[in-house]
């Protein structure tokens, strides 16, 4: 694997600068393409080129030097881009924030991180107020609005700068802090050369985005998924990129695919269940443009991706990422599809499978599934304990439990702390999870494990059903029975919840944590 590492980071040069790698192509070939539309109409590569150099100017007035940091609490417009490629352009590190978090989290985040300066959109203004009012030596910029200084009058008085920082390939170019669903987030650090080797491995060289493609992404620019499908990706394929700063419902999204002739949709799985399920979904002639979607972000349950390509007759390919490696590094590939699995390792990445004692275990059998590549982040900021035990020599452990087949195949098998062991057989919630949403009145379950009377441990599954579907214990008999149908008979849930709603993170996954502690 180091040799493998080491040829495709010096394919790069040694000085490079990640911002202007992606953008410096585009403007100097095609300055009139349009690269990114968003509600405020269209911005082409020059223009938008244009606001990345100016950024230089905007860093330098408000006092920013190379390598200090710079927060993106940011929706998804072109100020995202600009203030992210620009920073990176400086040689200052962007840290872009994810906009749903509270005032607690950005206050302890701007402490953890030590950021100079913050980049707020004026509807999250609020949540930043009292921060900005304890922090008077922090700058604080207003994206569309009058809170603080403007973004638009700063980069409009600003003098472009020609050349980009003299960065190195191994360069810290930006930082992505992780959910923090266990505990306080860590910042992971980034290397300049890492967006265009996600670009090549999987972006390009995997999914195959195109000059002509329009793209989509469900996930916003501040999630790893989100930045690659929405940023890194698109513009390093010369493509164009929708950005939609609202909630992705249903009825938005079906309206903007259809609206733009999106040809490549970057999704979650929870996203797609209920879009098929919704009335205002299109159907394939009303989006003929529309030739595939990617999924990453928890398991896609085979059900949904069948019914994906049998609606618009495009393929879902699965994907299976993680902040600390950028992006994706598991996949399906374009005419290699196989639902109910996550993929195959793509070229450049390497995984294996160990056991609780660190061996390798058997073609088969599940086991911890640890990833080694060359778009690891060197470690968590200010986190020595964690990135110790994150990132283990050359491997990073993700915290999956996969099963690979003799072909190279893994399937998931769900979160480490969320298998269970039935009858001493390890049972994967997935597994369940995906017999339950394959019945037609199921919409989304969820699987998590109970102790019954002898305070021994059965899966429990929370089940959302569709509208108009009676939720009865006439419906659960016949779920039980579904799901022996087509698992072992043990691994059958013992009790079925129905809920309107199933918890679920900022990026979709579903907080199987907060069923554990109802069961």
């Amino acid at each position: 694997m180091e040799t493998v590492r080491a040829r495709m980071i010096s394919d790069l040069p040694e000085t490079f600068n990640a911002a202007e790698d992606l953008l410096g192509p585009n403007v100097g070939r095609q300055p009139e393409k349009v690269a990114i539309i968003d509600c405020h109409g269209s911005c082409t590569y020059g223009e938008l080129g244009d606001r990345v150099a100016r950024m230089a100017g905007v860093f330098e007035r408000l006092g920013v030097r190379r390598d200090q940091r710079v927060l993106l609490c940011l929706t998804d417009t072109r100020d995202f881009p600009t203030v992210f490629l620009g920073a990176i352009r400086a040689g200052v590190i962007p840290v872009p924030l994810n906009t749903l978090l509270t005032s607690d989290d950005y206050e302890w985040i701007l402490h953890n991180s030590g950021a100079v300066a913050v980049f707020v959109s004026e509807e999250l203004a609020d949540k930043w107020q009292d921060i900005a009012a304890k922090e008077p030596h922090v700058r604080f910029v207003s994206s569309e609005g009058s809170t603080w200084l403007e973004l638009e009058s700063l980069l409009s008085s600003a003098v472009s700068a020609v050349e980009p920082a003299e960065t190195h390939r191994d360069d810290v170019a930006f930082w992505l802090y992780t959910s923090g669903s266990t505990g306080r987030p860590k910042g992971a650090m980034h290397l300049h050369g890492s967006m265009r080797l996600t670009a090549n491995l999987y972006g390009i060289g995997t999914v195959g985005y195109r000059h002509d493609d329009i793209v989509l992404s469900i996930a916003k620019q501040f999630f790893a998924y989100g930045l690659g499908n929405a940023l890194t990706f698109p513009y390093a394929a010369g493509a164009t990129v929708l950005l939609f700063n609202g909630r992705a419902t249903p009825d938005a999204i079906s309206e903007l695919v259809v609206k733009h002739r999106v040809s490549v949709l970057g999704a979650v799985p929870t996203f797609l269940a209920g879009w098929l399920a919704h009335p205002s979904c299109p159907t394939r002639e009303q989006v003929p443009a529309l030739r595939m979607a990617t999924s990453a972000g928890e398991a896609l349950p085979a059900a949904v991706g069948r019914a994906f390509h049998d609606r618009f007759g495009a393929d879902v390919l699965d994907g299976l990422g993680s902040t600390e490696m950028l992006h994706i590094f598991v996949s399906q590939r374009p005419g290699e599809v196989r639902y109910g699995c996550t993929g195959r390792v793509i070229d450049g990445y390497a995984v294996r499978l160990v056991g609780d004692n660190c061996a390798e275990v058997p073609i088969g059998e599940i086991g911890n599934l640890q990833v080694c590549g060359p778009t690891t982040a060197i470690a968590y900021w200010r986190n020595r304990a964690k990135s110790v035990g994150a990132f283990c020599g050359e491997w990073t452990v993700t915290g999956d439990k996969y099963v690979m087949d003799e072909g190279g195949w893994l399937t998931y098998a769900g979160r480490a702390d969320d298998m269970l062991k039935v009858g001493g057989i390890y049972v994967s919630p997935i597994e369940v999870e995906d017999a339950l949403s394959s019945h037609p009145e199921v919409l989304e379950a969820a699987v998590v494990g109970a102790e019954d009377s002898d305070a021994l441990v059965k899966p429990h599954a929370y089940v959302v059903v569709h509208n108009d579907v009676d939720a009865c214990a006439e419906l659960e008999a016949r779920l039980k029975a579904h799901v022996k149908e087509h698992l072992a008979p043990y691994k059958y849930p013992r009790w079925i919840t129905f809920v309107t709603e199933l918890p679920k993170t900022a990026t979709g996954k579903i907080q199987r944590f907060r069923l554990r502690d109802e069961a």
